[in-house]
């Protein structure tokens, strides 16, 4: 299995959702960086399971305990490792489903690219339960790049049908990134935030799921971060972010929603503004060539409905060869989305930490 990235910052995750422990070992982190450990588990707490209705009822802590790399909060410079003890698993809701694949989850592929020996309960390695240590490299990058001036942050844009309020492409600050940190429904209109709860609502009476786009923004990268061509900002970005479980789809800036536009339109025209070059719209999301021009950097990622629900459902039984109905049991999001969002952040913070890294700004 490959489960690393990174060019500088070299970052890799281990575990299985149902396993012992899950965790991550970062490599190149710089020395004597101050991390605040309680804005880190502040962070953790936004992704993790069980705190509200709207997400799965499997509780864990998600206590970070860290075995290297950093010292009364302060890092090392040696390897990072840090591990959260798996405490809430419930195997047996997934009895069968080792030769009965979940469609839409990677049972069936893992069980013929691994010749049916990898550890599949709850996902497995392939679970969202990996993005926990993924919010922990990201919840330190993002310590780190704030002390640079640059600002991470991503809100839930729209769930099945409705929609969020959009960042400012233009005037994006720090303020509009961190608004939904401290919420417990991470939207910017809070009108609509209570229409999506009550949607979900219905959705999970229905025993169904549904799918969302995530939002995010970078703010304070310097301009000419980045490289042409395979190793650009977008590449390095579009790498990781397909990792996280669930990503189906990824624009920048305007993205397919440009394409309708013409060029006299779409175009980001030139400007002043004190005495520094910006553009007057930003439908490039901050990314010209691979590299930052110094506005804004925008994304929006699809994640597709959490595929685990208790509808019956049609399958295979791989013993067998033959068709076989299936019902999933266990305790799952009825958006995955939602969670996400942290996630989200982590992965853009990390990338960007590894691309400041690897210029030599830091």
């Amino acid at each position: 299995m490959s489960s690393s990235f990174g060019s500088k910052l070299k970052v890799s995750i281990f575990g299985e959702s149902h396993g012992k422990a899950i965790g991550c070992t970062v490599d190149s982190l710089p020395a004597g960086e101050k991390i605040d450990l309680d804005r880190l588990n502040q962070f953790m707490g936004r992704r993790a399971p069980g705190k509200n209705k709207f997400g799965t009822k499997r509780k864990e802590a998600d206590e970070v305990e860290f075995l290297s790399g950093i010292v009364d909060g302060v890092t090392t410079g040696s390897p990072l490792t840090a591990i959260i003890f798996n405490k809430d698993q419930r195997s047996k809701d997934y009895k069968n489903l080792d030769i009965i694949p979940r469609p839409s989850h990677a049972d069936f592929t893992a069980y013929v690219k691994y010749k049916g020996f990898a550890d599949m309960r709850g996902g497995g390695h392939f679970s969202g339960r990996l993005t926990a240590p993924i919010c922990i490299v990201g919840g330190i990058a993002k310590q780190i790049l704030e002390r640079k001036n640059i600002f991470v942050g991503a809100h839930l844009l729209s769930l099945g049908e409705l929609n969020d309020d959009s960042y400012d492409f233009v005037n994006l600050s720090k303020e509009d990134l961190e608004l939904v940190s401290n919420r417990d429904f991470p939207v910017i209109n809070e009108e609509t935030a209570e229409l999506m709860k009550e949607y979900l609502n219905n959705i999970r009476k229905q025993e169904d799921s549904i799918g969302g786009i995530i939002e995010a923004g970078v703010i304070g990268l310097p301009v000419g971060l980045g490289n042409p061509m395979f190793d650009g900002i977008e590449n390095k970005l579009a790498k990781v972010l397909f990792g996280v479980p669930g990503i189906k789809g990824l624009e920048f800036g305007s993205g397919f929603q440009g394409t309708k536009l013409k060029g006299s339109t779409h175009n980001d025209a030139f400007d002043i503004a004190n005495g520094k070059v910006v553009t007057k719209t930003n439908n490039n999301g901050g990314i010209i060539g691979g590299i930052s021009n110094g506005m804004p950097v925008l994304l929006k990622v699809a994640m597709k409905a959490t595929p685990s629900i208790s509808l019956e459902q049609d399958s295979i039984n791989l013993n067998t060869n033959r068709k076989e109905k299936l019902v999933i049991h266990g305790r799952h999001d009825p958006c995955i989305a939602i969670r996400a969002v942290p996630v989200i952040e982590a992965v853009v913070a990390i990338v960007i930490l590894d691309l400041i890294m690897e210029e030599g700004l830091l």
